[in-house]
């Protein structure tokens, strides 16, 4: 499926490269440019009867403070389900981040990217079997490499591919102890597309 969504994404590039040559557009950002931008996450895995679903939608605002950076501000919002022998956990999210990514060819139709930022997230989890729902507490860093193109003067697709991540989770509850996790992915395990709109 991932291979998949690759793959169109790859053919939504190469179609829109044609259609804007045609129309001679080429887009890109310069200093003092505002845009808002979205981004989808999803990924499923399955071993034996144990499947995990996760799907993720963070809305950006970004400003460029200089000819290269722009600086953002992103809601995080997200779902999970597990399932394991008939029984389900879930788990919901919400939270917001700020961050900055830096464009190698900002002025141009295409341009790689590379983005750091630092979020707190707030996760409800239902756990089969429990009565009690209760939260967990996320604090999370992380750097992502990615691309930026224009289909238009004013539309860009987005892309990031992996990320080098680290994030310290605790229990709202009493007794329990923070659980820190690293994490560096740099293939199809983590994906994201995205559209932005440049004012």
């Amino acid at each position: 499926m991932k291979k998949l969504l690759l793959m169109a994404a790859v053919a939504v590039f190469g179609f829109s490269n044609v259609n804007a040559q045609d129309e001679n557009t080429t887009g890109g950002f310069a200093e003092g440019d505002v845009y808002v931008s979205g981004t989808v996450g999803f990924t499923s895995q399955s071993q034996d009867e144990a499947k995990t679903n996760n799907l993720s939608f963070s809305p950006t605002v970004g400003y460029f403070i200089s000819e290269n950076i722009a600086l953002e501000f992103n809601l995080l919002v997200g779902s999970s389900k597990q399932e394991f022998g008939g029984a389900e956990d879930k788990q919901s999210q919400f939270g917001a981040g700020l961050g900055a990514t830096y464009f190698f060819t900002p002025s141009e139709q295409f341009s790689f990217t590379l983005g750091a930022g630092v979020a707190y997230v707030s996760s409800k989890e239902e756990e089969a079997g429990f009565d009690d729902d209760y939260k967990v507490n996320t604090l999370g860093f992380a750097v992502a490499p990615g691309v930026n193109y224009f289909v238009s003067d004013c539309i860009a697709l987005r892309a990031s591919i992996g990320a080098l991540s680290y994030t310290s989770s605790k229990a709202d509850v009493d007794g329990a102890e923070a659980l820190n996790t690293f994490a560096l992915n740099l293939d199809l395990s983590d994906i994201n597309f995205g559209i932005t709109y440049k004012f």
